[in-house]
């Protein structure tokens, strides 16, 4: 396994939400709402929530979708909303990078349903991102149109990008992904959909990864994504997921890059920031070097240090390794202010 821990920035994404009731959603001085950030010199910026999201359902729930104001303003007729939209997913890929990220992965599905505006929007935020951008570009979407759009948008052909993801039930993405010779996130998926334990995770990886060696691709070319579930939905999968990656290393050896979607095991629970930082320590000992995390928020050097004595690690390990049926004891020691 490599010495350095891959880090793909997840945040560049349509989805990410901000509570209207937050710190990050304000009102200015001219009276009008908006997302409030700080450049690279320091100085505050603001981002207006335009009218047209105010109309939206997530607005009325209380959530501001800000990536994907900042999206949807790259593509607009009005000059003042485009370079809102840039400056503020330029600043958002200055930070990642500056706290570690290796690379940007970006995803506008969300921005809109309609498939000509997503493209559009994906090429644009890909061209923007790349203005300020020293590591390449994750192109991230369900969509394999879209996909080819952030494709034809890169433009640093002596870095490849990375295409997140490739799996058997879009056949087309492989031949994209040799065209543009790009990098892979291979997802441990199967034809029929999601692994169910660490065997199917091993079978579904090698099926995938033997098509990928067998036209053409490297192992360091490829990351491989063992598929993380939520705890709280089943004790046991934490361990479907180590028990895989180690037996995914010991067989395909330390080319291959193994992680991805780390964040998914706290969906749902409480102290969020405990059970990623705490999965992802035992996964780096269990055989990952790669994983889409957000690097402000998880700061590898805190993982490596992590005090797996100190109470609230131990209720995390022992729930993220099964020892906790039903997060029992995770959640009253939350519920008893015992995680703070």
């Amino acid at each position: 396994m490599s010495d350095k821990f891959i880090i793909v920035g997840e945040n560049i994404h349509a989805t990410r939400v901000f509570r209207s009731s937050g710190k990050r959603v304000v009102k200015t001085d001219e009276g009008f709402e908006a997302v409030s950030y700080k450049d690279d010199s320091g100085e505050q910026k603001f981002m207006k929530v335009p009218e047209w999201f105010k109309e939206t359902q997530p607005y009325q729930q209380g959530q501001v979708k800000h990536f994907l104001i900042a999206m949807t303003n790259l593509i607009s007729n009005d000059d003042d909303a485009r370079l809102e939209g840039e400056q503020y997913i330029q600043n958002a890929v200055y930070r990642q990078i500056k706290a570690g990220a290796n690379y940007i992965d970006i995803n506008v599905d969300e921005v809109h349903y309609d498939l000509e505006i997503q493209k559009n929007c994906m090429a644009r935020t890909m061209e923007i991102a790349q203005h300020v951008s020293s590591v390449p570009i994750s192109i991230d979407s369900s969509n394999s149109d879209i996909i080819e759009s952030g494709l034809k948008a890169y433009k640093r052909n002596s870095v490849p990008p990375l295409i997140n993801s490739v799996a058997f039930e879009r056949p087309e993405v492989f031949e994209m992904a040799l065209e543009y010779k790009a990098n892979v996130i291979a997802m441990a998926t199967s034809e029929t959909g999601m692994p169910e334990d660490e065997d199917d995770r091993v079978e579904n990886a090698k099926k995938i990864l033997d098509e990928l060696v067998r036209i053409g691709f490297s192992l360091e070319e490829i990351y491989l994504d063992a598929i993380v579930f939520p705890i709280s939905v089943n004790s046991q999968y934490g361990n479907h997921y180590f028990n895989a990656v180690r037996q995914l290393r010991k067989e395909y050896g330390s080319q291959l890059h193994i992680g991805m979607g780390l964040s998914n095991v706290s969906f749902g629970m409480p102290m969020r920031k405990l059970i990623n930082q705490a999965f992802i320590h035992l996964g780096i000992d269990a055989g990952i070097d790669s994983g889409l995390i957000d690097p402000i928020q998880i700061k590898l050097e805190e993982v490596y240090n992590i005090d797996t004595h100190s109470e609230k690690v131990s209720l995390a390990i022992d729930m993220l390794t099964g020892k906790d049926e039903f997060c029992v004891n995770y959640l009253q020691a939350y519920r008893d202010g015992r995680l703070q």
